[in-house]
């Protein structure tokens, strides 16, 4: 019987000392979750403010950018990571967050762990004037004028075709390939384009049709004109298109016959085709000669920065 007694009072210490532990640990536990970072709404970062993107906007510039789970997708300035967690939950997209605000950096890989998005985004402390984020096909950004113009050499050296959406603010001078309007809010849409400027020397394949000798190609960012040099005559281009790799337009040959001209740019190569009603379609490619200087209109001019922050004085 003495060993029963001793045996319950050593159960009732066992569990009394439970007990005063897992108190100890609930406090702590409260102590944890009452001290957790919060955002602050407009709260001051290394550049801007925090300022969460609506979610019909976000909704709007994923739409815009035609993101899919194909896609890997980087947010510059991700906060609390609401575009990657929204683009990896709603599309399967593997997405990036970059953001310098450490706290909010842990709040985004919460959130993401919370939705369960974990395995397709990623969240890193950075500075996004000095991140490498080159392997993306899509860039989100909300950022302010001046700041967008900083980016633009960087988005310049990204491949051709990756898709650049912003929240609110645009690029000056570069104009985009598509915009949307949401009550006061707006939405931007750029296709980063193929370097095609400079002469270009063009063959053509089985067919009737006298395709052009040559293409003289004039560009900024991704307006294009040019020339075409028959046999005899030069014609200017009409309709032309650059969307990312993909060029198109038109011209006259030198019987007067309209033809249409779509093919895909590969670094100093073009491939495609050439339709007549007359000849029907007919296969060309064409070499560039001589590769000129890429796009040295993407550093802004001191005029474009003026005008940078009086558009932002205008919001």
């Amino acid at each position: 019987m003495r060993h029963t007694a001793s045996f319950h009072r050593l159960g009732a210490a066992m569990l009394a000392g439970l007990a005063a532990s897992f108190i100890a640990a609930s406090g702590a536990w409260a102590q944890q979750a009452s001290a957790e970072y919060v955002p602050r709404l407009g709260q001051s970062g290394k550049d801007v403010m925090w300022l969460p993107t609506a979610d019909a906007m976000m909704e709007r510039m994923l739409s815009m950018a035609e993101v899919t789970s194909r896609d890997y997708l980087v947010d510059l300035g991700s906060g609390d990571g609401k575009i990657p967690i929204a683009a990896a939950r709603g599309r399967g997209t593997r997405s990036l967050g970059l953001e310098y605000n450490t706290d909010l950096v842990e709040v985004s890989k919460r959130r993401a762990r919370e939705a369960g998005v974990q395995d397709k985004v990623e969240f890193r402390q950075a500075d996004v004037f000095a991140a490498d984020f080159s392997k993306a096909s899509v860039v989100t950004i909300y950022l302010l004028p001046e700041l967008n113009l900083r980016l633009r050499p960087i988005l310049f050296k990204m491949k051709p075709g990756t898709r650049i959406s912003s929240n609110s603010f645009d690029m000056q001078t570069w104009l985009p390939d598509e915009t949307s309007q949401m009550g006061t809010a707006r939405s931007f849409l750029w296709i980063i384009p193929a370097h095609v400027a400079g002469e270009w020397s063009v063959s053509s394949g089985s067919g009737k049709q006298p395709v052009a000798t040559a293409l003289t190609l004039r560009q900024r960012f991704q307006k294009v004109d040019g020339d075409a040099q028959f046999e005899r005559v030069t014609a200017s281009l009409q309709d032309v298109s650059l969307r990312g790799t993909a060029i198109s337009f038109a011209t006259r040959d030198a019987n007067g016959d309209k033809i249409l001209f779509a093919g895909t740019i590969d670094g100093e190569r073009m491939t495609g085709t050439a339709t007549s009603a007359k000849h029907g379609r007919t296969p060309f490619q064409a070499e560039r000669k001589s590769k000129p200087a890429p796009f040295e209109e993407a550093i802004a001019t001191e005029q474009e920065k003026i005008e940078a922050v009086r558009a932002l004085g205008a919001q």
